[in-house]
């Protein structure tokens, strides 16, 4: 029978083909040529009609089995080439390729950066702008404006770092606050955070390059319980809870009257710990009424406009959040600290 013999070598040549062939590209190819629509065996199924009746049976099985025979040796040899190419790379590389891939490690923000941010989106929330100066600074911005002459024995409770010109690295961020009033006229709402010096050992909890955030809103009939809204505001919103504060008496020559502020202890909650020196609170910043002759060395009528004060450390903030109990982590360089944020 013919077409018996045409099926026989039909089949013939595509095994011969495909088990020589050498790429899975190459298998593809062949799979169209002897399964596709316009292949051999198509056409031979697709002419049963023309054949007698007492023959047609037989040839449709047998087309059948040839069909599902190379279906099976393409399947075969595409797993075979594909095993090659997977032992040819292993052997190459010398590596396993079905582990998982290695993690890009990325890059992010350091804590008291993220801090910075956090605490500039709350303050821009309730009308603050933010305000820079520079880090080396002058005498008069650094003291004598800030109602600190040359003589105050306030002097002394900073440890300031001169350069041989006679300027100085700034000991606090609150010289922002006649720069910005040199600038503005009231009404007045600015922070200024950025990073301060001090010539001092450090220890847990000091260290000689350190970050703060300075404060200062002036209006008219600006009074004390602004401060104490202002500052439960921005503890609720970087705490994520509200947290119980108090005003103690305290000593700056810039605010008048002046005061510490202190937040109950979030380490032990107010039960006494280490942290708080095992009082139950925590000296977070200080602050006051901003005093008349700062509003004058702004040039800012004290007869007219009051305002507030306050300037905290960015870096003790992040200490409270998380629990950190030594201020020199944040500036070791450890990755094994620095990749907990």
């Amino acid at each position: 029978m013919e077409i018996m013999s045409r099926l026989d070598k039909f089949l013939k040549d595509a095994e011969t083909e495909i088990n020589n062939t050498v790429s899975l590209k190459s298998v593809q190819e062949l799979r169209i040529k002897y399964l596709g629509r316009k292949s051999e065996i198509v056409t031979i199924l697709k002419g049963l009609g023309g054949i007698p009746s007492d023959l047609r049976p037989k040839i449709g099985m047998r087309a059948n089995e040839v069909k599902s025979y190379i279906d099976k040796i393409l399947i075969r040899r595409e797993k075979e080439l594909s095993n090659n190419i997977f032992n040819t790379l292993g052997d190459k590389e010398k590596i396993d390729i079905t582990e998982p891939g290695i993690k890009n490690e990325t890059g992010h923000l350091h804590p008291i950066s993220r801090m910075r941010m956090e605490v500039e989106d709350i303050f821009s929330s309730m009308g603050f702008t933010i305000a820079t100066g520079p880090e080396v600074e002058l005498d008069y911005y650094n003291f004598e404006a800030l109602n600190i002459p040359p003589d105050h024995p306030a002097r002394d409770m900073q440890d300031t770092i001169w350069t041989v010109e006679g300027s100085l690295l700034r000991t606090h961020t609150s010289c922002v606050q006649i720069r910005t009033m040199e600038k503005f006229k009231p009404p007045i709402r600015v922070i200024a955070p950025g990073r301060v010096f001090r010539y001092e050992e450090t220890d847990a909890s000091h260290e000689h390059t350190f970050y703060q955030v300075e404060g200062l809103m002036i209006d008219k009939n600006i009074s004390v319980s602004n401060l104490i809204a202002v500052m439960k505001t921005m503890l609720k919103s970087v705490f994520r809870r509200t947290v119980k504060v108090r005003l103690r008496p305290g000593y700056f020559p810039f605010v008048e009257p002046g005061f510490e502020l202190d937040i109950n202890c979030l380490i032990c909650g107010g039960t006494g710990c280490p942290v708080c020196k095992q009082s139950g609170w925590v000296e977070l910043l200080p602050c006051g009424l901003v005093h008349p002759n700062v509003l004058k060395a702004g040039k800012v009528d004290p007869r007219e406009y009051s305002g507030f004060a306050f300037g905290m450390g960015l870096d003790r903030l992040v200490m409270m959040r998380y629990g950190i109990d030594d201020i020199r982590l944040f500036h070791s360089g450890d990755l094994r600290f620095l990749e907990q944020f």
